[in-house]
This record gives C-alpha cells, sequence and structure tokens, in this order.
C-alpha cells in the first residue's frame, strides 16, 4: 500500500475522531473496507481485497449496535415495533444517507467502469461501505468508536422513524426497500377470492422483478397486501421477527 492511501484512511479516520492504525495490517484492513469488487475484478486480485467479507460482519456489527439502542432507548415497545424501525435503519436507503454524510464514496476505491458509472454516489456501494467500515473498526478492537459513530446519526434518524406514520405500513417499508435496492416497485396479484359474498377472504402475491416473494390473506385487499409486504420483508431479510404468524394454507 502507498503512502497516499495510508494518507487517505488517515484523513477519514480523523475526521471521524478515531486514532490512526497502529500497524500496517490496520491499514490493509482499512483499505480492504473501501474497495469495491469492481476493481479487485478488474487488476485480477483475489476477492479477499475487497470488501465484501467486511460488509458481512459490518450488518452483525451494526445490527447489535441499532439493537441495543433501540432495546434502551425504547422500554415500553413490542419486539415487533422494534423491529420495524429497526428495517428502516439498516435499509441501505438509511444506511447511504450516513455514508454521504462522512463522504465516504471519495475515500472509496472502485474499478474504471464502476468508477465512470458514479459508483461512489450510488446507494448500495455507499450502504455497503459503511457496513463494511463497521467490520473493520470491530476487527481492529475499535467497537466503541463504531458505537459512536453510529450515535452520531441515530438519535435523530431514529426519532424520525419512529414519528413517520408509515413505520408499521409494511407496503411503504418494502416499497422503499426495494427502491433502495435498485429492484423497482413491488406488484400485488390476487391469486383467489374465497367464502361467502359477505364474507370474503382475499388471497395475494407480491412480486419483485416478476418472482414472488411473499403472500398474504384477510378480508380486504388492503389486509391482504400488509400481510404480503410483510412476509416479502421477512423473505428478503429486512425484517426480522418472531412475532410474525405464517397466513392459513390457501386451500380450503
Amino acid at each position: 500500500m502507498n503512502q497516499e492511501r495510508m494518507y487517505q484512511i488517515d484523513v477519514l479516520l480523523s475526521e471521524l475522531g478515531i486514532e490512526h492504525p497502529s500497524c500496517h495490517d490496520s491499514y490493509a484492513l482499512y483499505d480492504r473496507a473501501l474497495t469495491h469488487s469492481s476493481f479487485t475484478y478488474e487488476n485480477k486480485r483475489s476477492h479477499l481485497n475487497n470488501y465484501e467479507r467486511l460488509e458481512f460482519l459490518g450488518d452483525a456489527v451494526l445490527k447489535i449496535i441499532v439493537s441495543e439502542y433501540l432495546f434502551e432507548r425504547f422500554p415500553e415497545y413490542r419486539e415487533g415495533d422494534l423491529t420495524k424501525i429497526r428495517a428502516v435503519i439498516v435499509s441501505d436507503a438509511t444506511l447511504a444517507v450516513f455514508a454521504e454524510q462522512l463522504n465516504l464514496g471519495s475515500y472509496m476505491t472502485f474499478g474504471y467502469s464502476e468508477e465512470r458509472s458514479g459508483g461512489a454516489s450510488k446507494t448500495s456501494n455507499l450502504a455497503c461501505g459503511f457496513e463494511a467500515l463497521l467490520g473493520a473498526l470491530f476487527l481492529d478492537g475499535k467497537m466503541t468508536s463504531a458505537r459512536t459513530l453510529l450515535m452520531d446519526f441515530l438519535e435523530d434518524e431514529v426519532t424520525r422513524v419512529d414519528l413517520n406514520p408509515t413505520k408499521g405500513n409494511f407496503k411503504a417499508v418494502l416499497q422503499e426497500f426495494t427502491q433502495a435496492e435498485g429492484d423497482g416497485l413491488p406488484q400485488y396479484r390476487t391469486v383467489k377470492e374465497t367464502g361467502p359474498a359477505h364474507k370474503r377472504s382475499f388471497h395475494i402475491e407480491v412480486l419483485i422483478n416478476q418472482e414472488v416473494v411473499g403472500h398474504g390473506r384477510g378480508l380486504t385487499k388492503k389486509e391482504a397486501q400488509q400481510q404480503a409486504a410483510e412476509m416479502a420483508l421477512i423473505a428478503l431479510g429486512a425484517l426480522l421477527t418472531e412475532e410474525h404468524t405464517e397466513p392459513d394454507d390457501f386451500d380450503e
């Protein structure tokens, strides 16, 4: 690693109030956290030299810090309420905003094609880079710094999410999630209507990119769509809860 890259890492960490790496291995760790897979691919380097594995670890670090914060801040909230808030906070859309405030994209390394296509400003790249940075801080023995970094963002953002009337609206959350992932708008399809006219039951599927990712059942289409969206969020890993129940089987 050249001196210029080490200097860039020093600048970033200094702006975050984090002490400089103490050894070359630590510099390499942060460099990896800030390196997009397009760079390693174009330069025929191992996938171990980009941020993907650190992103995986950082995702876990992110969720434990956010979960702990929400647990302490809202002692009266049920598990499902906490999960709904967390689903928005850990979404790519929110993490990209955090990363933009750190100007993280300017410190990241991209392959030529990805850089030309605006890789430093893409939501998914910024979110992944932010998670990878958290993973690097954890491995470098700076879990306290990772927590402090997140706390600078969490208070105001959690307040905004908690006061947002769409917080419990699974359709709205699913739409926000899929758009942040670049998957477009979810599509809802009525599969079956059963029961007498005065008590109809609607069976609905939700599709993303023409693939069924959730299904729901309710006495109104709106209720069935909400349940289908909730199942989709769980299937996509954007909503983790033990409080949901699977909709009844469609056969009657």
